[in-house]
């Protein structure tokens, strides 16, 4: 009688086996930040509407805007926000980030509202907060006197949305490390960024359209319109929750919860080189495109030279605004489809198809004359080129090599826009021409960061405190976020004295000195920028190099 060989049982498949399932909570993930990214900008388009509206001028717009990374990075929320998704888990977090923020946009919408202008709220905005201590010695005052009382309760709301927005940040890059782990890591956050950032393009067309619907001006039906996708946000985030909830059951796994935090586990994080090394990567690298995204297109206004379109022509209507929405949306389709067809003849179909509408929405930038359409390109190529890259890194390797890779295009582009562009003034055509190559190598190169940066971090430190690196990196980067905005407005007036002088004189209009700046000096910054970053991938390939980290190694 012979023994009886037992075979261990295969593991059950699981809902992270599944790729339709993986897929599914990635894509609710990134809708999820899709609709934040619009209301993270839906008033950057209307700025003139709010300012001709509610009495605002630029400051008290430049003070809203900024207020978002205000509680992020002087009251250390993201600090907390980390500590909060490594006790309570990825679900839980993710849910109250998409709280939060709903409260924060709400906050903002009413403050722009006619229930709010004449209120006793008002009357008590307008006596108080106009000096905070400490803070305005310090020159970083969320408010200061004279603000206007519907400014300072947007900024209040602005504040709260922004501690939910970079909350659900770290939750969403989180989320993606435990659904794809040792699968597509950098594909999937990749895909997830690109998708996001979309967000902002579909804001710079819709906001201004909610704002003028039917010839009625209102700019809190603008935020309100980004209030409902938020709405819309939040059930995105509460469906995740019962899909990352039955995959625990499944798997048997505790949620992150269960290791209990302690504060030593921060100065784990802080002791290691590789940490360190990508946190700064990574502020430089987003130091160097989000403030720059600001000026772009005071940039270009500077630089290129536009004629008067006919009013009543079909490039100056709001048709067009649509069309090339629509086209954009298919350049987006198709180069990110490329990604995932596995039939040749349709995934280069899929491809040609990109490639010819990107061509067309090109022309109708330079067609309507508008330095907004043109720079608009910037997120097209990001959305085709950083799934490409993710699976690269996925299946390949050689992050910090790619990281370094970018930071030499970053500084080819900031360099170009200083020293080429300019040459091309009076030049309608090839000014325009040198823009778009310029934007999209410069979109390129931040396709790298979400695709090799990113996915990294599990690999520096324990999977226990993954949260609150993330945090901590997203807490660097906020202060990059809040300095350069400002320096680089600094900059520009300091190495342009003569055009305030003019204005003051009377010899130039402020129209025309809007689009007379020499943006030279900052964009030499923002390439030092680059420099630094260059210098830092090289350390980062040697500590890798050194202590095994396997930065270079493929993920999958």
């Amino acid at each position: 009688m012979t023994d009886k060989v037992s075979i261990p049982a295969a593991p059950a498949a699981t809902m992270r086996d599944s790729a339709a399932m993986r897929w599914t909570a990635l894509l609710l993930l990134a809708l999820a930040m899709f609709c934040s990214y619009i209301f993270m900008d839906i008033m950057s388009p209307i700025k003139d509407l709010v300012e001709s509206t509610r009495g605002w001028n630029s400051t008290a717009f430049g003070t809203m805007q900024g207020s978002e990374t205000f509680l992020n990075v002087f009251i250390f929320f993201l600090i907390f926000a980390g500590i909060i998704l490594d006790k309570m888990g990825v679900r839980f977090t993710a849910v109250l980030s998409g709280a939060v923020m709903l409260v924060g946009a709400a906050i903002n919408w009413y403050a722009l509202t006619d229930m709010f202008a004449g209120s006793s709220l008002e009357t008590w905005f307008n006596s108080h907060l106009n000096y905070v201590p400490l803070f305005e010695e310090m020159g970083v005052a969320p408010f200061y006197k004279g603000m206007p009382a519907s400014a300072k309760f947007a900024a209040i709301g602005f504040m709260i949305f922004g501690c939910g927005v970079e909350m659900a940040g770290i939750t969403v890059s989180r989320g993606i490390v435990k659904w794809f782990k040792g699968r597509e890591t950098a594909l999937a956050m990749g895909s997830e960024m690109a998708l996001a950032r979309l967000g902002v393009a579909t804001c710079m067309i819709f906001s201004p359209m909610v704002a003028k619907w039917d010839g009625d001006i209102s700019v809190s039906r603008s935020v309100a319109f980004g209030v409902v996708l938020l709405m819309i946000a939040l059930i995105m985030f509460i469906v995740y929750f019962f899909m990352d909830k039955r995959l625990d059951e499944q798997t048997g796994e505790a949620e992150e919860k269960d290791d209990e935090f302690q504060i030593k586990d921060i100065g784990a994080i802080l002791t290691s080189s590789g940490f360190w090394l990508v946190a700064l990567l990574c502020v430089l690298y987003y130091s160097a495109i989000f403030p720059f995204q600001k000026y772009a297109v005071n940039m270009l206004q500077c630089n290129l030279t536009f004629t008067d379109v006919d009013p009543n022509s079909f490039w100056a209507g709001n048709t067009v605004t649509i069309v090339q929405y629509c086209i954009m949306l298919v350049v987006a389709a198709g180069a990110f489809a490329f990604n995932f067809i596995k039939n040749a003849s349709l995934k280069y179909t899929s491809l040609g198809v990109a490639i010819v509408a990107l061509v067309t929405f090109c022309y109708m930038g330079y067609m309507r004359q508008s330095a907004e359409t043109i720079f608009a390109v910037f997120p097209l190529l990001a959305v085709g080129i950083t799934p490409i890259l993710g699976k690269y890194v996925d299946t390949h390797g050689k992050a910090a090599t790619m990281l370094m890779l970018g930071s030499l295009l970053l500084i080819a582009c900031h360099l170009t826009f200083a020293f080429v562009l300019p040459q091309f003034k009076g030049n309608a055509v090839g000014g325009v021409v040198v823009a778009y190559v310029t934007i999209l190598v410069l979109g390129a190169s931040f396709s790298l960061v979400p695709a090799s940066l990113w996915p990294s971090v599990p690999k520096l430190v324990d999977e226990k405190v993954i949260g609150s690196a993330y945090a901590l990196i997203f807490w660097i980067q906020n202060i990059g976020l809040w300095l350069f905005p400002l320096l680089i407005g600094k900059v520009l007036d300091k190495t342009n004295p003569q055009i305030a002088e003019a204005v003051k004189s009377g010899a130039m209009s402020k129209e025309l000195a809007a689009t007379s700046y020499d943006y030279t000096w900052p964009l030499v910054m923002l390439a030092c920028l680059g420099v630094a970053a260059f210098i830092l991938g090289l350390v980062l390939k040697v500590v890798d190099r050194k202590k095994h980290l396997g930065l270079e190694q493929p993920n999958m």
